[in-house]
């Protein structure tokens, strides 16, 4: 898997119930600061529909046309402010994050834990406050960095030219810096390119916290909406945070995988099985009402938002019979790749395997039967059979 997601927050904010019910993955869940010491890695899925439904195919592949394309999962320990200073648990919770393509930054919009993560009344605490101080976190981790050997790093391209945007991204690789993010967050900056190390603190602050948008974007979920105020909750959408319920869709996770109900993520709404008891109805009653509240619990709103709203990824099915849609063992759309939006059918090829990149030839539509050639731009949902030599 290519695509990694972390999930961060302060401490005691739910990140571990969101990992939970996204990975169904057996985690330690506490109402105190710092349950999770070591990050967790887990499988998540994003959600796309299904081509087999359009096709009139059976796949085996989905849920009643829905289709589940997995992707990483960390869930980093809970950060606290001066984490890039290695206060509370430190760094190495910011290290974690090295490899995520983008963040899910778990608030508590109950208002119920403070700055430190340590519970309050709810309503006390102002989830807002909880918003800066990670963006804060991360741009400083990521400025703690850059200024490693800066000095020296500066005078070498002063002295002999060596290209700045490489001597930055080259500083920054193992926070998931490119060369492509500096480039476009210089042109943004009026910094002396020619004289870097005459740069000051603040400007170099300003280009980490540039670089900060770009290599690792956020989406914001506002948790714990089943207890939060909802003056909370307005003030969290107005800044573009998806209301989110993790505890209720580990709740709603779990029926499904007993029986009791029939539950695809990211739906609206359920199927209860027969047979159920007073108390389950009354439980899964409440669960239905949130539900329609919000239009989900929010947890797969947040991953799919992430990967293809953040990300800008697309999904693509390759194949080998391009009349039948299968693999060479019959078997229908058997898989699903997540590439940037733009990418090529060469690009998709070196995904499926390095030989076959290598070798590549041309692809085809296998909905229209049409030849793309290597730099054809793939659409969300295409269906290609790649060409190549052996």
């Amino acid at each position: 898997m290519s695509v990694s997601l972390a999930l961060a927050g302060k401490p005691n904010c739910g990140k571990s119930t969101f990992f939970k019910a996204v990975t169904m993955a057996d985690v330690e869940i506490a109402n105190y600061p710092f349950t999770t010491i070591d990050a967790n890695h887990g499988v998540a899925y994003v959600r796309t529909p299904c081509p087999c439904r359009e096709l009139k195919l059976e796949c085996g592949e989905c849920r009643d046309g829905v289709r589940f394309v997995p992707i990483e999962m960390i869930d980093v320990a809970g950060l606290v402010p001066d984490a890039h200073k290695g206060r509370g648990l430190g760094n190495a919770f910011l290290d974690n994050m090295r490899q995520a393509r983008a963040i899910i930054h778990v608030i508590d919009a109950s208002g119920g834990t403070d700055i430190e993560g340590t519970p309050v009344d709810i309503g006390t605490h102002d989830p807002l406050d909880d918003i800066e101080f990670l963006e804060h976190e991360i741009t400083m981790w990521i400025f703690g960095i850059l200024k490693r050997n800066w000095e020296r790093l500066a005078r070498k391209v002063q002295s002999d030219g060596s290209k700045l945007e490489t001597t930055v991204a080259t500083q920054l690789e193992g926070a998931g810096v490119t060369e492509a993010h500096v480039k476009t967050a210089l042109l943004k900056l009026k910094l002396p390119h020619d004289k870097p190390a005459s740069w000051t603190d603040e400007q170099m602050i300003e280009l980490s916290d540039l670089l900060r948008e770009q290599s690792k974007p956020l989406i914001i979920a506002a948790n714990k909406i089943d207890i939060a105020p909802p003056g909370n909750i307005t003030k969290l959408k107005a800044l573009g945070a998806v209301p989110v319920s993790a505890a209720s869709e580990g709740a709603l996770r779990l029926a499904d995988k007993s029986g009791a109900i029939k539950y695809i993520p990211g739906d609206d709404d359920f199927k209860e099985s027969s047979g159920l008891n007073e108390a389950q109805k009354k439980a899964l009653s409440k669960l239905r009402a949130l539900l329609k509240e919000n239009g989900g619990t929010g947890v797969q709103k947040c991953v799919n938002e992430a990967v293809f709203g953040l990300l800008d990824l697309i999904v693509v099915y390759p194949v080998e019979d391009e009349n039948k849609f299968t693999d060479k063992n019959g078997r229908v759309l058997p898989d699903a790749f997540l590439l940037k939006n733009g990418s090529t059918p060469k690009d998709l090829a070196f995904m499926v395997h390095t030989d076959i990149g290598k070798g590549f030839l041309y692809a085809v539509d296998a909905r229209t039967k049409m030849r793309m050639g290597e730099k054809h731009g793939l659409k969300n949902g295409d269906i290609v059979k790649i060409v190549a030599v052996k």
